[in-house]
């Protein structure tokens, strides 16, 4: 399991902020709404590599890549970043030996667009895939700036979405709420850990939660 530097002392921290910023009241009540509660889902089927429901602050088997962005909050996976266009941050978990593997996550973003993940991260580099909601609606993939694949998909703020991604091989699927969106090709990730994701992109915003985290190999 690929390993993580976590502290209680930082956990504590940055549950504190939260619940103080909560409430002194600040000025942004939609940044501190809570989402309806989460999905109870079965487990999918296959053999467990990872799983988190988040019911430590710990965070254990997880490593951000940014400070004070990413909490357990509620029994809950939060994620918020400054109100400015094109921040980012991802949260990695999982190992970099895995090759045909599929992430299950229920997602519910409150403020801004983009949600997703990223699957076998080798390096800087992995297949992403963002549920985006707002103007757009939809789910995309790309690897970096180059886009694989596209398809509608209705998900509005304040709710909860099912998304799941299998690697298997070179092909790729994407299942958004039980539905296949995406069947695509492509050789270029053969292996690699995963990471769930928070983007404010053009309209400067993001406050997104996840649950249910599971990985499952695909035999």
């Amino acid at each position: 399991m690929r390993a993580t530097v976590r502290t209680w002392a930082w956990c504590g921290l940055a549950l504190a902020a939260i619940a103080t910023a909560a409430a002194a009241g600040v000025a942004d009540p939609e940044r501190f709404a809570t989402p309806p509660p989460p999905p109870r889902v079965s487990a999918p089927a296959g053999r467990v590599l990872f799983s988190d429901h988040f019911a430590s602050p710990a965070l254990a088997g997880w490593s951000a890549d940014r400070d004070s962005v990413w909490s357990v909050w509620r029994g809950m996976l939060r994620a918020d970043l400054p109100d400015e266009k094109q921040e980012r941050s991802l949260i990695h978990a999982g190992d970099d030996a895995w090759t045909d593997y599929a992430l299950d996550f229920d997602v519910c973003m409150m403020r801004g667009v983009d949600k997703g993940a990223v699957l076998r991260i080798e390096g800087q580099t992995g297949l992403g895939v963002d549920l985006r909601g707002g103007s757009y609606q939809d789910v995309v993939m790309n690897v970096r700036e180059w886009r694989i694949g596209h398809a509608n998909v209705t998900n509005p703020n304040g709710t909860w979405q099912h998304v799941r991604v299998e690697a298997h091989g070179r092909r790729w699927r994407v299942f958004v709420n039980g539905e296949l969106k995406l069947d695509r090709r492509d050789a270029r990730r053969p292996r690699g850990h995963f990471a769930l994701a928070a983007y404010t992109g053009g309209v400067g915003q993001c406050t997104v939660y996840y649950d249910n985290v599971v990985v499952t190999a695909l035999e």
